[in-house]
């Protein structure tokens, strides 16, 4: 199995190594797990023990202690509910209110993004804003959502 402890690169700050072979799909929550084992794309075993609080991001390399680039870390498509408005105003006043709630948010110019939740998605309705449920990869910011990973996964009813 191999072990993995190290990120080499990011979407942001690629490297040009095209011989990684194993890519690891992973739902957002996932991507905050910065010690555990995971099943590659390709049925291998690996062992993350990156440093903790590490949340992981779509492009992310991932290399062993000799800096071997080894994996490369996709969003993986996943429900979620996308908030869009016609005008900004209100897609700031949305984020603020789910902010508030300490939710992992994906916040973007065009859009909101969160996981689903009829609680949030009826307070946003009434704001008047527009909800689409789709699939897709899931990016929430990570500041608020690390410092709040503990809790994460309890809000679920």
């Amino acid at each position: 199995m191999q072990i993995i402890t190290h990120r080499l690169a990011s979407a942001t700050s690629p490297i040009t190594d095209t011989s990684i072979l194993l890519t690891l799909s992973l739902v957002a929550e996932d991507r905050t797990r910065s010690r555990h084992r995971f099943v590659t794309d390709q049925g291998e075993e690996i062992s993350l023990q990156l440093p903790r609080g590490t949340v992981l991001r779509d492009g992310d390399i991932l290399g062993d202690d000799q800096h071997q680039p080894l994996v490369k870390v996709l969003a993986k498509p996943e429900p979620v509910v996308t908030v869009t408005a016609h005008h900004a105003l209100d897609l700031l006043r949305a984020a603020y209110h789910l902010g508030n709630r300490h939710i992992a948010l994906e916040v973007t110019e065009g859009y909101l993004r969160f996981s689903p939740d009829s609680v949030l998605e009826d307070m946003v309705k009434q704001m008047g804003l527009t909800l689409t449920q789709e699939v897709q990869p899931f990016q929430p910011e990570t500041g608020a959502y690390q410092h709040h990973s503990a809790h994460a996964h309890h809000h679920h009813d």
